[in-house]
């Protein structure tokens, strides 16, 4: 699956044949990348879709070295589940992943 970054909107999108599925994110005035949603159109989930956003935006985040706000739901529960992220949370954030 091929994850495109669009650093001018600050957003990760993978095209699908139902629709985009789309990670929004913006940098707050630390630095830190704070993910705001991740959509997966219906008829494309349960197949891993959103993790795989979630993951290309937390990768990013690690390679541009910079601490993650898991705004959305989704990323909080994401990272609680993938514990080799939750060293990317700022402080503040790590209880929205279980940390």
């Amino acid at each position: 699956m091929h994850v495109e970054h669009n650093l001018a909107h600050h957003r990760f999108v993978t095209r699908l044949p139902q629709g985009d599925a789309v990670l929004t994110y913006r940098i707050t005035a630390t630095g830190a990348l704070d993910i705001r949603s991740t959509y997966v159109p219906p008829a494309a989930r349960g197949r891993g879709i959103g993790g795989a956003l979630v993951e290309a935006a937390l990768t990013h985040a690690r390679t541009e070295g910079r601490m993650v706000i898991p705004t959305c739901w989704y990323v909080g529960t994401w990272i609680a589940r993938h514990p080799e992220f939750r060293g990317l949370l700022t402080p503040d954030a790590a209880g929205q992943a279980g940390g």
